[in-house]
């Protein structure tokens, strides 16, 4: 009996060990180390996580703030969902421990700010969604480490400018959205490291101006949206700078002045092969106001003749003009040469 004793700690510690734990609201997969605390009312961040828990949904709850040490030890995450909370403000260095980290969903909250080391010790996430928030800026230093980042949706937010090096670091991202948000101009030099992008969503901002090298970098793209914004002309120029293989272009619900020039620029487009602009036929004229609410494809074979036409009549009066003005001062003329002939009879 004496020998059995000195086992009991060892044998007590083995079966507790051999207990696989789980935070008491949360919900644990032992099968696919897949945690579920989903729409449970809490309000941090549940301890007891199991170390070796791969998913980790923590959306629909009442998270406020992201804290230092809030995912301490799992070493195993590769996918963390907190979308749909209330989050304000994720602290410095509170997902630096998540090194192998792939998916981050942080949409649907009320973050106004990243901090600078956001990116440190993500450079594994392969997808970052911080649609639906109230950012209003991006410093380059937030996304700085985020070399493998694919997938990033910025959808929804209030950024009305952005540094050009603000995605220097994200060479190998193919999705990119930025609709929704208040951008104004798109800028030469914003995209420049972006060749391996494929999806551009600029759907529903104020871009009114597009920089003619804006564009250019972008050897990938397959769609770019720029609907429901403020454009009212644009350079074919910019998009001849476009060199895909083939590329769908989002046009409509923007406030375009038709005019021969906007024609040409379309019907430029539509002839570079690998160019097209899918919602043409939903491209409204917005002025002159002779056009306004006139699809431009039922007016496009006008614009051109109609401009020339007033140019032709503008030409044919000018002319007329300075010919009966050269023909009233040889009138004049003779007038002046009679008289002066008569008071010399005289």
């Amino acid at each position: 009996m004496l020998g059995v004793t000195p086992l009991l700690p060892l044998l007590v510690s083995t079966v507790v060990s051999g207990v696989r734990l789980c935070p008491s609201r949360c919900m644990c997969h032992e099968s696919s180390d897949l945690v579920d605390c989903r729409s449970r009312g809490l309000v941090r961040v549940p301890a007891g996580v199991p170390h070796g828990t791969w998913l980790l949904d923590l959306s629909g709850n009442q998270l406020t703030e992201v804290c230092n040490g809030s995912f301490v030890g799992l070493w195993s995450l590769k996918i963390l969902l907190m979308s749909n909370n209330s989050i304000q403000t994720v602290q410095s260095k509170s997902l630096s421990s998540l090194q192998f980290l792939e998916k981050l969903d942080l949409s649907h909250n009320q973050l106004r700010w990243l901090p600078l080391d956001f990116s440190q010790s993500l450079s594994s996430l392969q997808e970052l969604w911080l649609d639906h928030n109230l950012l209003q800026h991006l410093d380059p230093s937030s996304l700085g480490d985020f070399e493998n980042l694919k997938k990033l949706d910025l959808s929804y937010n209030l950024i009305r400018t952005m540094d050009v090096g603000a995605f220097s670091s994200l060479s190998r991202l193919s999705f990119l959205s930025l609709e929704g948000n208040e951008l104004m101009t798109l800028r030469d030099g914003l995209l420049s490291r972006q060749q391996s992008l494929e999806v551009l969503l600029l759907n529903h901002n104020n871009i009114s101006a597009i920089e003619t090298m804006a564009l250019a970098p972008l050897r990938s793209l397959t769609l770019l949206g720029l609907q429901g914004n403020q454009l009212e002309h644009i350079r074919f120029k910019t998009f001849l700078k476009l060199q895909t293989t083939s590329t769908h272009l989002q046009m409509s619900l923007n406030p375009w002045t038709c005019d021969c020039e906007l024609q040409r620029v379309f019907s430029k487009i539509q002839h570079v092969r690998h160019l097209y602009v899918g919602d043409y036929k939903e491209i409204i004229c917005h002025a002159p106001a002779q056009q306004a609410g006139v699809s431009l494809s039922s007016v496009d074979s006008q614009l051109c003749i109609t401009e020339t036409a007033s140019v032709l009549v503008i030409t044919i009066t000018v002319m007329l003009a300075v010919i009966g003005a050269l023909l009233k001062a040889e009138h004049n003329e003779k007038n002046k040469q009679t008289v002066s002939d008569t008071e010399s009879q005289r």
